[in-house]
């Protein structure tokens, strides 16, 4: 009689699409709408596209303060990386909840691929 290595292991088949690792890329670009549209004089702009900063984009700001969420941090960054163009105080002027999708978009970007695939995992994305 042969003797399980671990005696206390259930004999089930494993799916090997389950215990592969999930790589998730960081997106070069993130769409945000925004809940309260900047008012222009062109019309309204409910959407932005964000793009992933460069090391030139984050020149002047702290790293910490960006994954920290800080406000002046991502009012600052804001106008560097976004299309359209935001000015500054366009993204002085965002409500609270956009600021906050907006930084929370950021700090998708400083992911590691371990960090993606647990968020992926833990949502079922």
């Amino acid at each position: 009689m042969t003797k399980p290595s671990n005696p206390g292991a259930v004999n089930a088949a494993i799916d090997p699409a389950e215990t592969a690792p999930v790589i998730v890329v960081a997106p070069k670009s993130v769409d945000v709408t925004l809940n309260t549209p900047i008012q222009r004089q062109s019309g309204p702009l409910a959407q932005i596209t964000l793009r992933k900063p460069s090391a030139g984009d984050l020149r002047g700001l702290s790293l910490q303060a960006l994954l920290g969420s800080d406000v002046g941090a991502i009012i600052t960054v804001l106008p560097r990386i976004s299309a359209p163009f935001i000015t500054e105080h366009e993204a002085a002027a965002l409500e609270a909840d956009d600021l906050a999708e907006i930084g929370g978009a950021l700090l998708g970007f400083f992911m590691s691929p371990a960090q993606r695939a647990q968020i992926a995992q833990m949502t079922g994305a």
